[in-house]
């Protein structure tokens, strides 16, 4: 590590460390998370890091058909799999600790299957460090208890990029064909932009023409969710709405 790196520096150094090394050995790894939006939001880095979006852990997706691959991978790197007690056990996760330095790295495979579920097969080749922007979006909006480290991930994604109908967008269209089969994951995501938008007063950090812009492109992106066809099965969930739970409890391991 370069002697001048700072705590949150060395987590992105690491990141990028195992994602060269595991290149190598053919291992498909891309990261996700608070890092994923630092690799991705160069431009305006400096406002992730003057709201104090702090990063303690890093976050990987691979393949499932890859998983003991993985799990030796990161043995090799010196890191520890942690075996967690039954009632916290996650099918298509793994996790790593890495004893000399305290690091904790989880690694989903194929899908992040929390409040409601991403699917990342088929799309973990589009870029060669991160998932793709749609699902950084995705992981940050997928979440029903919004907590403030989440809307600052988000304010920074949508100050950096804008929305459109390809990947190296935020790729709304990609999102509004999955939102378009299920009801619960489009009201969750619906209801988190329209949150943070009416949040961007709130920090201090961000300028007048910051919250016009990531204002504007998120009442795109609500707009192009909502104008796409929905599916029959979206249109009968969308009528008991509420009334029934439309999200999965999460309950988080111990670190």
């Amino acid at each position: 590590m370069n002697a001048n790196s700072t705590p949150q520096d060395e987590y992105i150094e690491e990141g990028m460390r195992i994602l060269r090394e595991a290149e190598k050995q053919d291992i498909v790894l891309r990261v996700m998370g608070a890092i994923a939006i630092r690799l991705r939001c160069p431009e305006f880095k400096s406002l992730h890091i003057k709201m104090e979006r702090e990063i303690s852990d890093i976050d990987f997706v691979g393949y499932d058909k890859q998983s003991s691959k993985i799990e030796k991978f990161f043995e090799t790197l010196g890191y520890k799999t942690r075996i967690l007690d039954y009632s916290f056990r996650q099918v298509g996760r793994l996790i790593f600790l890495d004893p000399t330095h305290g690091r904790h790295v989880d690694v989903f495979l194929d899908k992040l299957a929390m409040c409601h579920t991403i699917d990342y097969r088929n799309r973990l080749e589009i870029h060669p460090t991160t998932v793709p922007l749609a699902e950084i979006l995705l992981q940050k909006m997928q979440i029903v208890m919004l907590s403030d480290k989440d809307v600052k991930d988000t304010i920074v994604l949508f100050r950096e990029h804008d929305v459109g109908d390809s990947d190296g967008m935020i790729n709304i269209d990609h999102i509004a064909g999955i939102l378009a089969n299920d009801w619960g994951f489009y009201h969750t995501v619906t209801t988190n932009l329209a949150k943070v938008s009416k949040l961007l007063p709130d920090y201090k950090h961000i300028t007048e023409e910051d919250r016009e812009i990531i204002s504007e492109r998120i009442d795109r992106a609500l707009s192009r969710l909502e104008e796409e066809p929905k599916s029959l099965t979206w249109k009968l969930r969308s009528k008991i709405g509420t009334k029934k739970k439309w999200y999965k409890d999460v309950y988080s391991a111990p670190k």
